[in-house]
């Protein structure tokens, strides 16, 4: 069901693609919002809450879940209803949920604002990708997407310092609440910037909503890219989940030393964006994806012999710049190979592997934390897993493909 044959929307002049992709872009940074900018606020809650540190990190969890169930709810019914309602509702939901976290007093209440935060967020991330593959397709859309990543890959630049900064003149609830505060800035952002860009004529897609999902799932091409993208995205969120234990209880960073830190290996990611974007006047979404594995390969192994060897802060670091980087040449491109074999139900599609994406990345947030927290052990081996099966998948993408044509 390739939409091979699908002609996309007119994009309009330069100014008016620039500034739809860095809406798409900042929406798009609903994942790194939701996630970064509380990363340092993480290790005060045990104790404000009167709680533990693992129900702090299923707050983490919680939202990892919503931003993958909630894609996989907006991504069909932005098929069916078109692409800018969905939008819209799930910005203003999660400023709300936002606040509700700020407000709370309960570690409960807590983690089901947090999973109602990332599902709404979810609209943002969803609906963008399937913007861009309503209106881009090819090269085109490959470079669309790098572009994309490059303005969303600010937010995990500036959440964590932003975060950090908070933190010095606030608690954890004032994060929220500059939370609650940026996503009214970005339903003020995606009113303006964001057109609708499924005609009417093609909502629906050729078929209903569990029919799509069954199309997708028999396809291992599109499966293939999918994989191969989020499972170096899942290496990514291990390292999300266990870098303030790692670096501040471990080496002793603090918070806003951890803040710049992290904020370094999100400048990898933006770095490597372009490099891509770069490359695709020379070669094919597939082959930098396959370099952005192989990247994020040498940083796995990497990470392993620094962590197993203690050599310390600044090779642990240098490992996870390579690792994380390399998901700036990965997911754009796994992201054009798969939403380009089904463009007209590019909702589902795009829903598909943000709910991958996420839920990858839900599993692999406890399984960081087995064994000492501090140490790194089980981050190293959990990413090292990831990358070798995002390997096989793309080999088995490249097969089907093969086969198919």
């Amino acid at each position: 069901m390739s939409g091979a044959h699908t002609q996309p929307a007119p994009v309009g002049p330069a100014p008016r693609r620039a500034g739809l992709l860095l809406a798409v872009g900042a929406l798009s940074g609903f994942g790194p919002l939701c996630l970064d900018m509380y990363l340092p606020a993480l290790p005060e809650l045990p104790g404000d809450l009167g709680s533990t540190a693992g129900a702090a990190q299923l707050t983490l969890s919680a939202c990892i879940v919503g931003l993958a169930l909630g894609q996989l709810l907006v991504g069909p019914v932005s098929d069916a209803v078109g692409r800018r309602g969905p939008l819209l509702v799930g910005v203003t939901v999660f400023a709300a949920a936002s606040a509700v976290c700020a407000l709370t007093t309960s570690m409960t209440v807590l983690i089901a604002a947090r999973f109602v935060q990332g599902a709404a967020g979810a609209a943002g991330i969803v609906v963008g990708r399937a913007v861009v593959a309503d209106l881009f397709v090819g090269r085109a859309a490959a470079s669309a997407f790098a572009t994309v990543a490059a303005v969303n890959g600010l937010a995990p630049v500036l959440a964590p310092l932003i975060g950090g900064q908070v933190l010095r003149v606030g608690d954890w609830r004032t994060v929220f609440w500059v939370l609650a505060g940026l996503g009214l800035v970005l339903l003020a952002l995606a009113a303006a910037l964001i057109p609708e860009s499924l005609p009417r004529e093609r909502r629906g897609g050729r078929t209903g909503t569990l029919a799509a999902f069954r199309v997708l799932l028999a396809d291992r091409a599109y499966l293939g890219c999918v994989l191969a993208g989020t499972m170096v995205s899942a290496a990514m969120f291990g390292y999300i989940s266990a870098s303030p234990f790692l670096f501040q209880e471990g080496f002793g960073l603090s918070p806003q030393a951890f803040s710049w830190t992290f904020a370094l290996n999100a400048v990898g990611i933006v770095l490597a964006t372009q490099i891509g974007r770069v490359a695709l006047r020379r070669v094919g979404p597939a082959s930098i994806l396959a370099a952005g594995i192989a990247q994020a390969a040498v940083g796995a192994a990497a990470l392993t012999v620094a962590v197993l060897a203690g050599w310390g802060v600044v090779a642990v670091a240098v490992a996870l710049f390579v690792m994380v980087s390399a998901v700036g040449l990965a997911l754009p491109n796994a992201s054009a190979l798969a939403l380009a074999r089904h463009r007209e139900i590019a909702g589902s599609a795009s829903a598909l592997f943000g709910l991958t994406q996420f839920a990858l990345a839900a599993v692999t947030a406890p399984l960081v934390g087995l064994g000492d927290r501090a140490a790194g052990t089980a981050l190293a081996v959990t990413a090292v897993v990831c990358v070798l099966l995002g390997a096989g998948a793309f080999l088995l993408a490249r097969r089907a493909e093969a086969r198919t044509g």
